[in-house]
This record gives C-alpha cells, sequence and structure tokens, in this order.
C-alpha cells in the first residue's frame, strides 16, 4: 500500500445565517474538503483497479478528521454528510467511483451513529470543473429536511492525469426546511433506510 501523490488540497466551510424568513437560532454549518491526487490509471485501460481503494482510506480518514476541525463542532454535531469524486480526462468514471468506499467508510469512522449510506456522485471533467455533492442525514436517509447539496470545484483541478476526491457534512437541517416527511425526532429504524 503506497499513500496517493496530493497536489494540494482545500477545504471550504460557511455559516447559513438567514434564508428569509425568521432568523434561526443557531446558523447552519456545512463544508467541503477537497485532495487532488494523481490518477495511477490514467490513460490507460488496467482491469484490476480495486486495489487502489486500499491506498485512499487513509487520505480519506485524514480529510474527514480536517473538516470535522474546520467545521469547529464535535463529530456528534455532523448530521449530514456526502462525497464525490471528478476524474480527469484521461481517465474514466470507474476511477472516481474507487472513492465511494474509502470515502464513505472515513466519515461514518468519526461520526457517531452514522448508520445511513453515503450520497455520492462522480463525473469525468477538466481543470475548473464543478461538481454538486449530494448530502443527505447521516443516520436515516429519507429525513428530507436534510437533503442538501454542496458544490465543489478546483480551477486547476483536476488535469489530465488526476482525480479531485471531495467529503461533505453539514450540521443542522436546510434553513426553515419544512417539506414534511420523516423527521430527525422521528427516526425509530436505525438501518439507515428511513
Amino acid at each position: 500500500m503506497s499513500e496517493p501523490a496530493i497536489r494540494k488540497m482545500i477545504v471550504s466551510t460557511e455559516e447559513i445565517f438567514h434564508e428569509y424568513g425568521p432568523k434561526p437560532g443557531k446558523p447552519r454549518r456545512r463544508g467541503w474538503i477537497g485532495a487532488v491526487i494523481a490518477n495511477p490509471f490514467a490513460g490507460r485501460y488496467i482491469e484490476d483497479i480495486q486495489w487502489f481503494m486500499d491506498d485512499l482510506k487513509p487520505l480519506g480518514v485524514s480529510m474527514a478528521a480536517r473538516l470535522i476541525e474546520a467545521l469547529g463542532v464535535e463529530p456528534a454535531a455532523i448530521d449530514g454528510y456526502g462525497k464525490g469524486a471528478i476524474v480527469g480526462e484521461a481517465g474514466e468514471l470507474e476511477h472516481a467511483a474507487l472513492w465511494h468506499a474509502p470515502g464513505g467508510y472515513s466519515m461514518r469512522g468519526h461520526i457517531p451513529d452514522s448508520l445511513a449510506i453515503v450520497p455520492s456522485t462522480k463525473k469525468v471533467g477538466g481543470p475548473g470543473c464543478r461538481l454538486d455533492v449530494p448530502i443527505t442525514h447521516v443516520t436515516a436517509s429519507y429525513v428530507r429536511s436534510h437533503f442538501d447539496a454542496v458544490e465543489a470545484g478546483i480551477d486547476d483541478a483536476p488535469r489530465a492525469s488526476e482525480m479531485l476526491v471531495v467529503l461533505a457534512m453539514a450540521c443542522g437541517p436546510r434553513i426553515h426546511a419544512r417539506s414534511g416527511g420523516l423527521e430527525v425526532s422521528g427516526i425509530k429504524v436505525r438501518d439507515g433506510q428511513k
């Protein structure tokens, strides 16, 4: 196992203080972290690629810890998450899919009661490409108040032989969430599905 070659990292956080209606009791926090890494499969077809997931695990763990620190909260305050990847033009979509397990399990290892599947998205794109990373509730995927997304991207990445891997987290529901459905207080099935 070897560590992925990292060219750069970016962390972006935000506090949402208001969205028209009454001011919330506390601002909502959300953010994302991205790492631009070399794609070891760029420019050619390789059948056996699953080994790279093991190489990505330490990076995922480190990124999850850094994002929680940047959000300035205890891990238990994180109640929304998601992940994604953009692979450069000399790669294929399947290379981005290798981020699914290491990215998801890295967040679930830090966040208590994170039983729900970590939503994900991926694409092939060039420098400046943007990715809408979906966010859902960490315990129950169908909690509508936590359906959200963050836009991630870096002006000079990914280059053709790179990948941009992304983790996203949020604290709290959307400001003024009122679309109905399962509420956090109503979560009973702890299997992450409802």
